[in-house]
C-alpha cells in the first residue's frame, strides 16, 4: 500500500478531523447511541449513507480534479444541513492548509483559495489525486474516515475500551470496501447522478448540535 495512503488515511494527519464527531456527540447526549452495540449500528447506518457519499465524491474528485466547481455544487444539493456544509468546509479548508505543505500543486492550491472552502470530500478528492492515489484508494480512505472518526469520539464519549473500539473498526472493514467500491463505480458518471443516499437525522441532530454552548466536538 502506498505511503501517501497511509498518511491520508492516519487520524494523525492535521486535517482537522479530530475535532468532529461525526454527529456522535449529539447521538451519545440524546442518548440514541449508549455503548458498543449502539455505535455499531450508528457506524453502519453511517457508512451506508452519507459516508457512501462522501466517497463517491472524494472519488469523482481525484479522477477529475478540473471538476470541483461541479461536484461541490452537487454535494452542497445533497446538504441541506447549514451547520453540516459549515463543518464539511472547514475540515476541507483544513485538509488543503495541510496538502499545500505535503503536497502542492495547482489543484491543491485553487482548492485552498476556493470561495467558501471545499466541501471535505471534495477536497480529499483533490488531495489524493496530488498524493498519486487512484480514485479507489481516495474512495476506500473517505470511506474510513466516514466511521474512524466518530469511532475515535467515541472512546471520550462514551469511555468505551479503545481495543473494543478498534476491533469493532476491524469488523467493518469489509463493508468500507464495498462502500468504497460502490462509490467508484458510481464516480465514473456524471457529477448529477453521484448517489445522494440521505441520513435526516444526522441533518437533525447536525443543527441541534450546534445550537449548544457547551461541546466537546465541533460536529
Amino acid at each position: 500500500m502506498k505511503t501517501q495512503l497511509l498518511i491520508l488515511a492516519d487520524g494523525r494527519f492535521p486535517s482537522g478531523g479530530h475535532a468532529h464527531s461525526g454527529g456522535l456527540e449529539a447521538a451519545v447526549v440524546r442518548q440514541r447511541v449508549r455503548d458498543l452495540d449502539g455505535l455499531r449500528a450508528f457506524l453502519v447506518g453511517r457508512l451506508h449513507t452519507a459516508g457512501l457519499v462522501g466517497a463517491a465524491f472524494t472519488a469523482a474528485a481525484c479522477a477529475r480534479p478540473d471538476t470541483m466547481d461541479e461536484l461541490e455544487d452537487e454535494l452542497d444539493a445533497r446538504t441541506p444541513s447549514p451547520a453540516l456544509r459549515l463543518a464539511s468546509r472547514r475540515q476541507g479548508r483544513s485538509l488543503c492548509r495541510a496538502a499545500a505543505v505535503v503536497w502542492p500543486g495547482p489543484h491543491v492550491t485553487r482548492a485552498g483559495t476556493y470561495r467558501g472552502g471545499l466541501h471535505q470530500p471534495v477536497a480529499l478528492g483533490v488531495v489524493a489525486q496530488a498524493a498519486g492515489c487512484t480514485p479507489a484508494e481516495a474512495a476506500w480512505v473517505s470511506a474510513y474516515h466516514a466511521v474512524s472518526g466518530p469511532a475515535s469520539a467515541a472512546v471520550r464519549l462514551l469511555g468505551l475500551d479503545p481495543y473494543q473500539v478498534h476491533g469493532l473498526l476491524a469488523e467493518l472493514g469489509a463493508q468500507c470496501d464495498d462502500v468504497a467500491g460502490q462509490a467508484t463505480e458510481t464516480a465514473r458518471g456524471p457529477a448529477a447522478d453521484l448517489p445522494a443516499a440521505s441520513s435526516p437525522l444526522l441533518d437533525v441532530s447536525a443543527e441541534d448540535h450546534a445550537s449548544w454552548e457547551v461541546r466537546l466536538f465541533a460536529s
